[in-house]
């Protein structure tokens, strides 16, 4: 059972990283560095492409990762290692599918305006 986890979560590791190494596609190091620029789009609703409760997912699988306390202890013969190896592949795929997206997102609003104060209005109060 375990090894099969294991192999399952290395074959879905390998996919994902082959997936985004295309020619076209951005290299890991610029995926990375987009994590953080995802979230406030995300959060203000201006990207659609993942969700808050994505995010939040997100990073409870960091927490986990990082984290002392685990499901499954490492001193558990085969299983120990089979619950993070399971959640390292879920977040290296779910990371480089949402930075890919967003990269594509990004660059085809890089010309916009950003949401913000517009230039030609000008603030005050309405006064009855």
């Amino acid at each position: 059972m375990a090894r099969t986890t294991r192999s399952a979560a290395v074959l879905t590791l390998v996919r994902a990283l082959r997936g985004a190494s295309g020619p076209d596609e951005p290299g890991l190091g610029a995926r990375l560095r987009a994590v953080p620029r995802l979230v406030r789009p995300t959060v203000s609703g201006d990207y659609s492409g993942t969700s808050r409760g994505r995010l939040v997912a997100l990073v409870a699988a960091a927490v986990y990762v990082v984290s002392p306390v685990d499901l499954l202890p490492e001193w558990l013969p085969l299983i120990g290692l089979a619950d993070d190896a399971v959640v390292i592949s879920w977040l290296a795929a779910a990371v480089l599918g949402e930075t890919g997206g967003f990269l594509r997102w990004e660059r085809a609003h890089a010309g916009r305006r950003p949401a913000g104060p517009r230039e030609d209005v000008v603030p005050g109060y309405v006064v009855r």
